[in-house]
């Protein structure tokens, strides 16, 4: 099953991955995307650190999002993408604008075949004012469209507000 959870900064997106993941009784494996680059970003980390099961893998991967999915599912294991934007971010960070076409394609293309279970927790940017900068316009709207495309294929997306869950497709909570 793949599976979309939305929503804005601390709204409880990653704290319900993480119940479904860990309600799935699968094994579990935590892909995290970010880049700690600053204190602040160390001590979400961290507090992400904490919250996880010793008993989860883990795999640290900023750009490669597509291999290590392909690499590492399984039927009997479930893989834990937190998150899509900070990925995003990663790749329109690059040098090379073509990565990013590129690594997204790669993700939408291969997720029909890969067995097991997956949960992508992203951030849902799109819901304020078109941003004034032409980096940040381009990340909302390429946030927007990965969104788009990623909930045509998952079988559950969810949008999460306050810590409370909201089904937008497929089986309730």
């Amino acid at each position: 099953m793949l599976q979309l959870i939305l929503g804005g900064a601390r709204s409880g997106k990653s704290r319900l991955a993480e119940k479904l993941a860990s309600e799935s009784a699968l094994q579990v494996v935590y892909i995290a995307t970010s880049q700690p680059l600053d204190g602040e970003m160390n001590q979400r980390v961290a507090l992400h650190r904490q919250r996880r099961p010793d008993s989860w893998g883990l795999i640290e991967e900023p750009v490669e999002l597509a291999r290590v999915l392909r690499d590492n599912a399984a039927p009997d294991r479930c893989l834990l993408v937190d998150c899509l934007t900070l990925w995003l971010t990663n790749l329109l960070m690059l040098d090379d604008p073509q990565r990013l076409v590129q690594e997204r394609e790669a993700l939408l293309n291969g997720l029909a075949n890969l067995p097991g279970e997956i949960i992508f927790v992203s951030n849902e940017t799109g819901l304020g004012v078109v941003p004034l900068g032409e980096l940040t316009r381009r990340y909302v709207d390429e946030a927007g469209w990965l969104h788009q495309a990623l909930a045509e294929q998952c079988q559950r997306v969810v949008f999460t507000v306050a810590g409370l869950p909201m089904t937008l497709k497929g089986p309730a909570l």
